[in-house]
């Protein structure tokens, strides 16, 4: 993710660091909780491994989701939202998930 030096609008930031198909899926994944990459993977149908990976990395560098890697074998790491950030864009998720129920429901399309 390339992130500019100037900006005209706060929004563009936002935009530059959730752009992309996946972002707010996995965002919308975690917001029951922790996840690990296997069950992210399974929860999201139509992603690979390497674009999961590549999003989180990101999410991560804007410290909307954190990375916990346990200690032990076999290797544990899990996925969840930030307390501060993570959930501030959650309810902006589940805004943007309601317009769309809204709209499919108007147009006789089903989830």
């Amino acid at each position: 993710m390339k992130i500019r030096r100037r900006y005209t609008c706060p929004l563009e930031i936002v935009h530059d660091f959730l752009r992309g198909k996946w972002k707010t899926i996995i965002l919308y994944q975690l917001k029951h909780g922790p996840k690990s990459l296997t069950e992210l993977e399974k929860c999201i149908v139509g992603i690979n491994q390497k674009m999961l990976i590549q999003d989180l990395a990101d999410l991560i560098e804007f410290q909307v989701v954190n990375k916990i890697k346990y200690e032990g074998y076999p290797l544990k790491v899990e996925y969840s939202l930030t307390a501060e950030r993570g959930q501030k864009i959650i309810e902006a998720i589940n805004i943007l998930q309601s317009i769309g129920k809204e709209y499919m429901n108007e147009n006789g399309m089903k989830i």
